[in-house]
């Protein structure tokens, strides 16, 4: 289903940390934190008849387990008398029928029967005359009855399958009158803007600098107009057509719309509201053992520390989906359990998991795109203690190497007591078959978090994740890094909702000491610079993952490694520049423990190593604000002395598990008024940088010595470097050959000087 979910969500920082009480001296917020880290059958009452409206032999057919096809019931032997194999009686003998008709019986199917039939259904949805007799005989059943239930399922699935694309289509048609009113508002916009830098008698343009604005200005409302008289087009073909296959006319489709959208959910899912809210519950029950629960069901590795699910153990207490059994192809298993404190007061999180805007924000690195779906029951009160929602997200990898997952999923959330609130996700039957098959399809086993508040804002978390994951081809650099589970594993997310709450703590602090805010001398400048900065990460993020907002082309480097090369048009996000936009990412492994690697792209002392833009010349720290408990969180305003107009910003973030260097060139003046709490929305920032993650191999020493010189440890990590640059300010240019030599060049020199200052040419 097309939920577009291209626009970068809304900051929602003042809304976590609005209480006063939050005004608070870093050098006490920290203290005291270092806390230890039946599937019920359904029933359906269907009554035979012809399949279809037309009763062809032609439909389309989709394949559906039998897991969610409960009993069916349809017309013993009694209700066949005086029916004939063919229904062509006479009007007068049809009236008499009419008048002596007995009151209908319902034979209701065994659970054997159905698995039967479906089995030969899945091999043959019109099986002939002998097929019937044969399965008629082997069940007990009368032969008409086998005719009719197999008439049945096919009608069945064909009106799930028209439900589908009633969903697909009214999706379709919100988000493109969404599309309309916003480019109208755009169009308004630009036209009042041209209009105030021209002479009102003569129409003429009242500068040259007025002059070249209305020039682009005109340019992109033309552009805009084009682009909106395309979506009308699309809009009144969208609105005037019907359903295939369906022989309703237009107007049962105005009836469709009166509808909730549960409903329409329901088709599609084979579930009930009722069915719904029994899964999440089963699934907040498995989600509170698995998060409490030792050995024998969780054991401690002795090598890396880590806890690892016994699976042996886990089915005899929950029990296991065989995947053979039903078709879907063979899945992997990912589980994994993290605890950790965070600070952030319990209603804040619990509202970020909540909030669908808020949730993307929380966890930027790890989540491309995500929506609400529906929402089946809203909670009580403000704090939406038994809420639930249907949700969809693409979880991503900052690499386009790794394809990233798409899943759809139940979240439920609930107040367990006075203290202790859980979160728990869950996958719904049939949903992922619904999936693009170009994706890799997961499901959420009943996976989340217990959420237990703590005294000062602090809260205490306990992190589960289990995922079945349609097993696919991975690139050899990443094969030991996503099959060990740590990519989306709970030590990732855990480590991510650290330093994001981490980082709003130091956002909304009123008195930080001086030494962690350098060069800024206003709370106001401090905010703006630092809202700047995460806005910079987050588009970083966005840019250079698997994600299907870009088109990945693999070209080769001059040194050899592959650089995947994407191209992207901005019409008129103020947040970046304005045309042709060229980004080019390129992911290598490098012999170099993860921290060394970070600590030596962000030291501006040596950055004149591997920057190209320095030109081997010093760079000067011009503000430098400290965002976090590690002084490595941080965002700094950089100046190179090569180039006295040119002010670089910088943001630096790590945690336990990844790591990134994110800068970008900013206008000097437009910084200048940043520096001083101007609002920096408008201030365009095109961001480059590096990800860095452990390459999956737990470090351990070469040899044991006590001398301290002679230690050494085995170990690398895996780092992404992505160059952005501008290559035409028409957004109607195209790419050209030379732009992508350029940052084809600008990434292999980069990452030359890199191995070269760290001694790893080799690698």
């Amino acid at each position: 289903m097309g939920v577009d979910m291209s626009n970068p969500p809304n900051s929602h920082i003042k809304d976590f940390f609005a209480s006063p009480a939050l005004s608070l001296s870093l050098a006490g917020i920290f203290r005291g934190a270092n806390v230890g880290n039946g599937e019920a059958a359904a029933s359906m009452e269907v009554e035979e008849g012809e399949e279809g409206s037309g009763g062809g032999r032609r439909e389309e057919t989709v394949e559906i387990s039998s897991e969610n096809s409960g009993p069916m019931r349809s017309k013993s032997d009694d209700d066949f008398e005086g029916e004939g194999e063919h229904d062509h009686e006479d009007d007068d003998d049809g009236d008499d029928k009419n008048k002596k008709k007995k009151r209908k019986r319902y034979h209701r199917h065994t659970v054997e029967q159905i698995r039967e039939m479906e089995a030969l259904f899945k091999e043959s949805p019109h099986p002939d005359e002998k097929q019937r007799q044969q399965l008629s005989k082997q069940l007990g059943l009368a032969p008409r009855q086998v005719k009719f239930w197999f008439q049945n399922r096919r009608t069945q699935i064909k009106a799930r399958t028209l439900v589908l694309y009633a969903i697909q289509e009214r999706h379709e048609n919100s988000l493109l009158k969404s599309e309309m009113d916003k480019l109208r508002e755009d169009n308004k916009s630009m036209r009042e803007t041209i209009n105030k830098a021209c002479c009102p008698n003569c129409g003429t343009a009242t500068t040259s600098r007025d002059a070249a604005l209305t020039s682009t200005e005109e340019q992109q409302l033309r552009i805009e107009n084009a682009k909106l008289k395309a979506e009308v087009e699309k809009l009144r073909a969208v609105v005037g057509k019907c359903s295939p296959g369906a022989t309703a006319s237009c107007s049962a489709g105005n009836e469709q719309e009166n509808i909730s959208s549960l409903d329409f959910y329901t088709g599609i899912f084979g579930l009930d509201k009722s069915r719904i809210m029994e899964t999440a519950n089963q699934a907040m029950e498995e989600l509170k053992k698995m998060a409490t629960a030792g050995e024998p069901l969780w054991i401690r590795s002795v090598e890396t520390g880590r806890e690892i699910l016994n699976y042996d153990e886990y089915t005899k207490v929950f029990g296991s989906e065989d995947s053979s059994s039903n078709g879907r192809p063979k899945r992997s298993i990912e589980a994994s359990r993290e605890t950790g404190v965070v600070f952030i007061d319990v209603p804040r999180l619990v509202q970020s998991f909540m909030d669908v805007d808020q949730w993307k924000e929380m966890f930027p690195c790890l989540i491309s795109k995500a929506a609400t779906v529906d929402v089946i029951c809203n909670g009580e009160g403000a704090s939406r203690n038994g809420a639930v929602q249907l949700m969809f997200a693409e979880v991503q990898m900052l690499t386009p190497m790794v394809p990233t997952r798409e899943v759809y999923f139940v979240r439920y959330c609930k107040q367990l007591n006075a203290e202790q609130w859980a979160i728990v996700d869950v996958s719904i039957d049939k949903v992922e078959d619904n999936i693009d098959a170009s994706l890799v399809k997961c499901r959420k086993r009943p996976s989340g978090c217990i959420i237990e508040d703590k005294s000062n804002g602090h809260c205490k978390v306990i992190w589960v994740e289990h995922l079945q994951c349609q097993k696919s081809t991975v690139h050899t650099m990443y094969r030991t890094v996503v099959h060990s589970g740590l990519t989306f594993g709970a030590r990732h997310w855990m480590a991510t909702l650290q330093l994001q709450c981490e980082r709003l703590v130091f956002f909304m602090a009123t008195n930080v000491p001086t030494k962690d805010s350098t060069g800024v001398a206003t709370l106001a400048g401090r905010k703006s610079i630092l809202k700047l900065a995460q806005r910079m990460t987050w588009s970083f993020c966005r840019a250079i993952c698997a994600s299907s907002y870009h088109t990945w082309n693999k070209v080769s480097s001059k040194t050899g490694e592959d650089i995947r090369v994407s191209s992207r048009k901005n019409l008129n996000d103020p947040g970046e520049p304005v045309g042709v936009i060229l980004c080019a990412v390129s992911s290598v492994w490098l012999p170099v423990v993860p921290h060394v690697l970070f600590d030596f792209l962000r030291d501006e002392a040596r950055r004149n190593e591997w920057d190209i833009m320095s030109n081997g010349g010093p760079v000067q720290t011009i503000a430098n604000l400290i965002k976090g408990q590690d002084r490595g969180n941080a965002a700094a305003i950089l100046k190179m002395k090569s180039k006295e107009n040119m002010w670089v910003l910088q943001d630096s973030c790590t945690n336990a598990y990844e790591s990134m260097v994110v800068y970008a060139p900013v206008d000097t003046n437009g910084m200048q008024s940043v520096i001083t709490g101007c609002d920096s929305s408008n201030l365009a920032v095109l961001p480059s940088g590096f990800s860095i993650l452990p390459d999956g191999h737990e470090s351990r020493p070469l040899v044991i010595t006590s001398r301290q010189e002679e230690r050494s440890t085995e170990g690398g990590c895996l780092l992404t470097i992505a160059f952005q640059i501008l290559t035409n300010t028409s957004p109607t240019a195209k790419p050209t050959m030379e732009s992508v030599d350029s940052i084809n060049t600008l990434i292999s020199c980069t990452l030359k000087n890199i191995k070269t200052s760290l001694q790893c040419e080799d690698s």
